[in-house]
């Protein structure tokens, strides 16, 4: 077997240009294929934990008549005593948080600037509101106490000109029906990285916005995150209470839960019409190596080197040529894909609804197991493309091969 690859090698130097170029294009389709696997399981993380933490958790516990399109804060659709269900359902085990969240529609109105905007009564020491206090960028976040402050997201903020002690005046719509107004003075301003959100949301503490909006003692859903979400269905389960919707984070985001199982076939896709490209380079090359080597071929048929023998060959010259290129092309995908991990793809605001959450900036994720199997198919097939050549030359008929040559 050995000196199969040692005449393959020799084979392999005869036009090393030839070689090289096949062997880069190799390389460089296994570093992109790589690469795209990275982007593509960051991307799809990314989007799902942000959509986790910031907009439906891994659990949301509603009233049954509940409209979370309508965001109205009458009473017949809110929760009573919201802060008794949350304790109780944060004393289970596997739950990591659970607070009570007040939403309702609002109008932020600076000078003679209007943005409508998603108005959220918090519990501000719940480890739910995390996402928002780690990124703050200036001022202080909420207390419980507070009655005047309100905490916004950085585009608003940059878009109306605000900055940590202005006022601003809020418009909301109440349980009654009516249109409420009032002057609060910005605590804070955060940044969660998705700038679709931050622009569209202001936070309030939660007695303030309940008085505000006059929902009283009420709140639209208990928001809960779980130690583990593979819990969710468990837990749901085990949360009793009637007149009141349970989903889990599954039921919640359905859409990017399809979209998520379905990436992995996109990407199987992708990545064998990238591998079919490079396969085909393979092919040509040695195709090229047959027809030069004809007179050679034809010699060895004829001191008595067997089909199957020429086809060992040649599949030598390929793994050798598979072993080069892959190995470059990995280490520079993964050289690539580790650099994008820490400094991220950057998007900017990509407009998307909060069913589907997404960063400004991605960064790029790379597993062993995608890096394995990446490696294992671009050698299978780089291996498969060169039997077609292999049998050509195997097939030659010693007289004919060396009549060829002439």
């Amino acid at each position: 077997m050995m000196n199969y690859f040692k005449m393959a090698y020799r084979n392999l130097g005869r036009n090393f240009r030839r070689t090289l170029l096949s062997g880069m294009a190799l390389a460089m389709g296994t570093a992109l294929l790589m690469f795209i696997a990275a982007f593509f399981q960051g991307e799809m993380r990314s989007s799902m934990e942000t959509t986790l933490r910031l907009n439906t958790g891994h659990l949301q516990v509603k009233d049954a008549e509940y409209d979370p399109d309508k965001f109205s804060v009458a009473w017949e659709y809110l929760i009573e005593n919201p802060q008794q269900v949350s304790a109780q359902i944060e004393a289970m085990d596997q739950v990591q948080a659970a607070t009570p969240r007040l939403f309702a529609s609002g109008i932020v109105s600076v000078l003679e600037e209007s943005v409508g905007v998603q108005i959220m009564g918090i519990i501000p020491d719940s480890s739910a509101n995390d996402p928002y206090r780690d990124g703050l960028i200036s001022g202080e976040f909420l207390t419980a106490d507070d009655r005047e402050g309100i905490v916004i997201g950085a585009p608003l903020a940059e878009s109306l000109g605000l900055k940590v002690g202005d006022q601003l005046e809020l418009l909301v719509n109440t349980s009654e029906g009516n249109v409420d107004k009032q002057k609060f003075t910005i605590r804070g301003i955060f940044s969660t990285g998705t700038t679709s959100y931050d622009k569209s949301v202001v936070l309030l503490p939660l007695a303030k916005a309940q008085a505000f909006s006059g929902a009283a003692d009420h709140a639209s859903m208990i928001f809960i995150l779980l130690k583990d979400r593979e819990q969710a269905d468990a837990v749901a389960g085990a949360i009793q209470g009637n007149g009141l919707q349970i989903k889990t984070w599954k039921e919640l985001n359905e859409l990017l839960v399809l979209i998520n199982d379905f990436s992995n076939a996109y990407l199987t896709v992708l990545n064998l019409i990238i591998l079919g490209v490079t396969a085909t380079v393979i092919v040509n090359t040695l195709l090229m190596s047959v027809f030069e080597r004809t007179r050679e071929i034809g010699i060895l048929t004829a001191i008595g080197m067997k089909g199957r023998q020429i086809i060992a060959l040649f599949l030598a010259e390929a793994t050798l040529l598979a072993l080069g290129g892959i190995t470059f092309g990995s280490l520079i995908g993964w050289a690539i894909s580790a650099y994008y991990s820490k400094v991220g793809v950057y998007f900017g605001d990509l407009g998307m609804s909060n069913d589907m959450l997404l960063n400004d900036r991605i960064y790029t994720e790379l597993t062993l197991d995608s890096a394995v199997n990446l490696i294992v198919t671009a050698f299978i097939i780089t291996i498969l493309a060169s039997l077609y050549p292999a049998r050509m030359a195997s097939r030659m008929e010693p007289v004919e091969a060396l009549h060829g040559a002439q």
